[in-house]
């Protein structure tokens, strides 16, 4: 391959050379009908080799030289145009300068003669290896036949690399686009044959095995309707990975994946606004706690972005908060990262921490979760969830913090389980410590992180794994979904619009029925929902609700300068009552008494309800709509 590259541009130049003859000598011929008078004959081998330097030499100019043919677009023919319009005026000029002369149409004929046959030359290359490669893709009797969706740059690569590459497995047989002018057209070869509502049929009538999204850029929401109407046909469905990578040159079939869940959301790109978020964290100390986890990690990854003075990572889970060092450590270089083992509920401790690190900015991430689990340990959730957010709460107003920032949960909402009655109750003593502090207090409330550790969508995929069945509690539960990196933006700008007491609400956008999900993700992983992975319905768990709220009903809402970040209105707490019911309640959980302890919560937690009366009320509601 190396010798071949070495001989390509001696031999394109020699060829040049014959042509750039060939044309003067078809000019004499068309300007003197086959009787050359004998003085330009003479003329022409005087004035022929400066000609043929100066075509060669603008030629090289213009690049004509270096240029992977095989690869060639319009922007090289019009070098090519370029170059031969320059030497020609060029030759013109010394045609009537130099004694010796022939007449000016033979050289201009002869200019527009060697661009035809100096282009074509190349073309005649490509289209060659075009011919090739088509036939033989052709004739793969075993490759993938391929439907392809989208005929802009994205897909024309997409198709452009299956003829290339020999070692690609895959035919591409049809194009669909919503674009109604190219309906009929052909993109390489290719017709585009419908619209996104045309793909069921198009797969069945063409006998598709693969469908490959390639689209650029498009809506979330279109998106997940072309992906929604892939899943209603047999066919494997791969995507192809966003504009950013064409741009920079590395779109290819290597880089496309399986369509996942985080495609079917349809939510947006998030805007951050940089500068706002920046302003209060550029060249500031900010500890993240919980700073292992799946919001924890995502927040210190994001945070790192915007040069920090000093990250500090605080996690009782060593192993968690090892693997986000690390990785910190090899992104950025130049980050001042400091890792530290603390419980959040060792108030010593975190005073000493503050005392050493005096951090100006803090996201609150420490929590236990898993709302089964802390029915059953409810001691454990009041102690880490509540006692771990006063302690916090209180030594950041100790060492003057200028930010502290809750993550908290829609389980927060008219709670009917103890996880998310202590998360209100974290939320109100956010805001009971606003009152009294100089610290801006604020929390930001968002429903399910899709993929975070613990969360549903693993647990289906290992079911998915093992071959089944996939389990969930009710067939109408439902629930709000959003990304991790985008849940971690939002958390940073909420932080830039804080002036304390505020509760951030996160645009969740719609709710997803988690039965449609399991079945979404079985057949996103190859199978047949209820024929090859069964799904099974175990009954709602201890606490659980079937619908999930992100705003309670006496807070209000208002808007903020991005439109995926809401404020409910601050309420009144003291915290001086807020920590004796919180040590009322620390007892009754200590004696193990669950009933009491409901009681008790909901003296603490006014909102706090039971599962059948909350899910009752909001059937009942959803009726009365």
């Amino acid at each position: 391959m190396d010798k071949i590259r070495k001989i390509r541009v001696p031999i394109l130049i020699i060829a040049d050379i014959i042509f750039i003859n060939l044309a003067f000598i078809f000019g004499f011929i068309v300007r003197f009908d086959f009787d050359v008078p004998k003085e330009y004959i003479a003329s022409y081998f005087k004035l022929v080799p400066i000609f043929t330097i100066i075509y060669i030499v603008f030629l090289y100019i213009f690049k004509m030289y270096r240029t992977l043919w095989s690869n060639a677009s319009i922007d090289e023919f019009v070098k090519g145009l370029f170059a031969c319009i320059i030497a020609g005026t060029t030759t013109v000029i010394l045609n009537n300068i130099l004694s010796t002369r022939i007449p000016n149409s033979i050289v201009i004929l002869s200019s527009a003669l060697i661009y035809l046959m100096v282009v074509g030359l190349r073309l005649s290359y490509r289209i060659y290896r075009r011919l090739a490669i088509y036939g033989s893709v052709k004739v793969k009797k075993a490759s993938q036949r391929v439907l392809v969706i989208g005929a802009g740059a994205c897909g024309h690569m997409v198709i452009n690399e299956m003829y290339k590459n020999k070692q690609i497995n895959m035919r591409p047989v049809a194009i669909i686009d919503d674009d109604k002018n190219k309906l009929g057209k052909f993109l390489q070869g290719v017709e585009i044959v419908g619209n996104k509502n045309d793909i069921e049929n198009v797969v069945e009538d063409l006998n598709i095995d693969t469908i490959i999204i390639a689209i650029s850029s498009t809506s979330a929401k279109n998106k997940k309707e072309i992906i929604e109407e892939c899943q209603k046909t047999s066919a494997n469905i791969k995507i192809i990975p966003g504009v950013y990578e064409i741009m920079g040159g590395k779109i290819s079939l290597s880089k496309m994946r399986d369509v996942d869940l985080k495609d079917l959301l349809g939510r947006e790109e998030v805007e951050l606004d940089k500068i706002g978020v920046s302003s209060y964290l550029e060249g500031k100390t900010v500890l993240v706690t919980g700073g292992g986890g799946s919001i924890g990690s995502e927040l210190c990854r994001q945070i790192a972005n915007f040069k920090p003075k000093k990250l500090l990572i605080l996690d009782i889970y060593e192993n968690s908060a090892y693997d986000i060092q690390n990785e910190l450590r090899m992104n950025y270089k130049d980050l001042d990262l400091f890792t530290i083992i603390a419980s959040v509920r060792d108030k010593k401790r975190i005073r000493k921490i503050f005392k050493e690190y005096n951090p100006d900015v803090v996201f609150h991430a420490a929590a236990h979760k898993h709302v089964p689990l802390m029915e059953d340990n409810s001691e454990e959730a009041i102690k880490n969830n509540v006692v771990g957010t006063l302690n916090v709460c209180e030594v950041c107003d100790e060492f003057n913090v200028d930010k502290f920032v809750l993550i908290s949960t829609d389980k927060a909402v008219n709670p009917t389980n103890i996880m998310g009655a202590t998360k209100r109750l974290c939320e109100m003593i956010v805001q009971a410590m606003n009152k009294k502090s100089k610290t801006d207090y604020v929390a930001v409330r968002f429903g399910n992180v899709l993929g975070s550790n613990g969360s549903v969508i693993p647990l289906f995929k290992n079911q998915i794994k093992n071959g089944g069945p996939v389990t969930l509690t009710h067939k109408e539960i439902i629930r709000y979904f959003m990304l991790i990196p985008e849940a971690a933006q939002l958390v940073l700008q909420a932080g830039a619009f804080a002036k304390g007491g505020e509760i951030f609400i996160l645009d969740m956008g719609e709710p997803v029925k988690i039965y449609d999900l399991a079945k979404k993700l079985i057949k996103l992983s190859g199978f047949e929902p209820e024929v090859d992975i069964k799904i099974e319905v175990t009954g709602l768990r201890p606490g659980e609700k079937l619908y999930e709220e992100l705003l309670m009903n006496e807070e209000g809402l208002t808007e903020t300068e991005n439109n995926k970040i809401f404020i409910g209105v601050p309420s009144e707490f003291d915290i001086n009552e807020l920590k004796l019911k919180i040590n009322d309640l620390l007892k009754v959980a200590v004696n193990e008494d669950k009933e009491s302890l409901k009681v008790k919560m909901k003296e603490v937690v006014p909102t706090f309800k039971e599962p059948d009366e909350a899910n009752s009320e909001k059937k009942i509601a959803s009726l009365a709509i």
